[in-house]
């Protein structure tokens, strides 16, 4: 007794699996750059930040103004750090745009 119809199955099994395998290491790839891209942002508005903190509170150290220049050059770092975050952002979308139309 011969069973045929079970290795024409599994052959097609075996090509689909091979299929998804092929995907899926295409899309680690991409899913890579997407993680790299989302720390950038992320560190690009905490150091925008830390550095309005640093210059606030050796402005409030010099001039003996203590919460003043730390509360505003922080909120001043943080504005920096968001706009460079969309510049990053809009940079990235331009990007894939091109990538996708060619």
């Amino acid at each position: 007794m011969e069973r045929t119809p079970f290795k024409t199955d599994i052959k097609s099994l075996e090509k689909k699996i091979d299929k998804l395998k092929s995907s899926k290491k295409e899309n680690s790839g991409q899913s890579f750059k997407v993680q790299n891209d989302g720390w950038r942002m992320v560190i690009e508005l905490v150091v925008g930040m830390l550095i309005g903190f640093g210059i606030g509170l050796g402005l409030d150290i010099l001039l003996n103004t203590k919460p003043l220049c730390l509360i505003i050059f922080t909120l001043l770092g943080f504005i920096a750090g968001v706009k460079t975050m969309l510049n990053t952002a809009k940079t990235m979308n331009q990007e894939n745009i091109e990538g996708n139309n060619l």
